[in-house]
C-alpha cells in the first residue's frame, strides 16, 4: 500500500467519495450531511490524500481542511473489502503528519451516532468527544471529536 497527496479530481477517487456518499446518506437527514464536494476538497489549505493498493487501486481516502485554529478531518474513507488491514490507521497518521507539517497543532472531525466503527476507530486514535466547533451547531445526528498531538 502506497499513501500521497493526490488530487481528488481523479476518476478513481472520485468513485470513492460516491461510494462513501452513499454509503453514508441513507444513515441521516440531508440537512445532517457536512461532506465536502471535489472543488472544495481541491481548495488551497485542503490536504487530501489517497491510499492505493500494489495495483495501483484508489483504496481509501481522507482529508485535512487546516485552517487557523486547527485542522478539519474530512472525507475519511477506506472501501469495505479493503477494511480490517490498518489502511484507516496509516492514512489518519498521515494526514496528522502531513497537517503537523504546515504548523497545524490541533484536530477536528464530526461523524455521526450511526458510525459506531467509525466513533471506535477515532476514539482509538486518539480523538476525544467535545461540543460543536466552527460553523457547526449541536445536532443529534453529529458527534464532535479532537484531538491535540502531543
Amino acid at each position: 500500500m502506497h499513501i500521497s497527496l493526490e488530487s481528488p479530481n481523479q476518476p478513481d477517487v472520485v468513485q470513492l467519495i460516491d461510494d462513501l456518499d452513499a454509503y453514508q446518506k441513507p444513515l441521516y437527514p440531508p440537512e445532517c450531511h457536512y461532506g465536502i464536494d471535489i472543488a472544495a476538497l481541491s481548495a488551497p489549505g485542503v490536504l487530501f490524500a489517497v491510499a492505493r493498493d500494489a495495483q495501483g487501486n484508489a483504496v481509501g481516502c481522507g482529508a485535512i481542511v487546516v485552517g487557523p485554529a486547527f485542522g478539519e478531518l474530512k472525507r475519511m474513507f477506506v472501501r469495505p473489502e479493503n477494511r480490517g488491514q490498518g489502511i484507516a490507521a496509516k492514512l489518519l497518521a498521515f494526514l496528522e503528519s502531513q497537517a503537523q507539517a504546515t504548523g497545524c497543532t490541533s484536530f477536528m472531525l464530526e461523524t455521526g451516532p450511526s458510525q459506531p466503527e467509525a466513533l471506535a476507530f477515532y476514539a482509538s486514535a486518539g480523538y476525544e468527544r467535545r461540543g460543536p466547533f466552527g460553523a457547526y451547531a449541536p445536532d443529534p445526528f453529529s458527534v464532535f471529536m479532537h484531538k491535540t498531538p502531543a
